[in-house]
Formats: structure tokens, C-alpha cells, sequence
């Protein structure tokens, strides 16, 4: 399932027109975004936990070269699976 597909759903059950729902998921999409920029965790009920988290500096190595490279600390996206969905998913 991809973003098409989430907005036909949405189209489905909310009617209106197709762009409206693409807008609606794009706008819901960007909220979350924005959330995680910011450093704010988002948690939707039934689904999960969307947060950042550091991870640290680490020295790596090229596979092509053989060189080692220094990678930066950075901050990543998670993902926390709610109760709920693990059991649904079973």
C-alpha cells in the first residue's frame, strides 16, 4: 500500500472529491513531519509511537576503497509499534 492507495481510502470513506483526500493524507503526512523536526514524538492511538533518536558518531569503511570514513552523529526517525497493532498483526 502506498500514499495513492491511503488517499483512495480516505476518499472512500469520507467522499468529497479524490484531491481533497490526497490533500487530507499529504496535510496529515506533513504534520508529522514537521512534529519530528522539531524533536516532538507524534503518537496516534492504536498504531504507535513516531519519534528521533540520536545515534552516535562511528567510523566506517568504504567497500569500493577500502578508506575509512568518519560519520557524524545524527538524529534518525523510529518508529514504536502500539500494543494493539502488534496484536492485530499476529
Amino acid at each position: 500500500m502506498n500514499k495513492q492507495d491511503i488517499a483512495e481510502k480516505v476518499h472512500g470513506v469520507l467522499g468529497g472529491t479524490k484531491a481533497d483526500a490526497e490533500r487530507a493524507v499529504e496535510s496529515m503526512i506533513e504534520a508529522v513531519v514537521s512534529t519530528l523536526k522539531k524533536g516532538d514524538e507524534v503518537s496516534i492511538a492504536g498504531l504507535g509511537i513516531f519519534k528521533t533518536k540520536m545515534r552516535a558518531a562511528r567510523t566506517a569503511r568504504n567497500p569500493r576503497t577500502g578508506e575509512t570514513v568518519h560519520v557524524p552523529s545524527m538524529r534518525v526517525p523510529k518508529f514504536q509499534a502500539a500494543k494493539a497493532l502488534k496484536e492485530a498483526v499476529k
